[in-house]
């Protein structure tokens, strides 16, 4: 199985707020509010880290929970994300872009 990196999606607008992120999608305007998970995910995605990495590192040891299912798990909802143009998700590494197009 290759690895899936995430990032986030410069097009759209977040808050984080008690502990959970409120995203609205610059596409077609629709707010999502994402778990606690889904938050660290979120907050982690910066394009460089593996989506494995990510539930290794932060998801596991914060939630307790077997790493199988989580990565699992995470893996469904990035892609879920990805399709709503919350995150972007690819089998090689991320080039995060600045809203004037050079890399971070």
């Amino acid at each position: 199985m290759s690895k899936l990196y995430v990032a986030r999606s410069t097009q759209v607008a977040a808050r984080s707020l008690d502990g959970e992120m409120m995203i609205m999608s610059g596409r077609d305007s629709t707010l999502f509010t994402l778990n606690r998970t889904a938050t660290v995910i979120w907050q982690a995605a910066d394009g460089a880290t593996s989506i494995e990495e990510i539930v290794e590192r932060k998801i596991c040891p914060e939630f307790e929970v077997d790493q199988k299912d989580a990565l699992q798990d995470a893996e469904t909802l990035a892609r879920e994300l990805a399709t709503h143009g919350i995150l972007e998700v690819s089998e090689e590494p991320i080039s995060q872009k600045t809203s004037t197009g050079e890399s971070r």
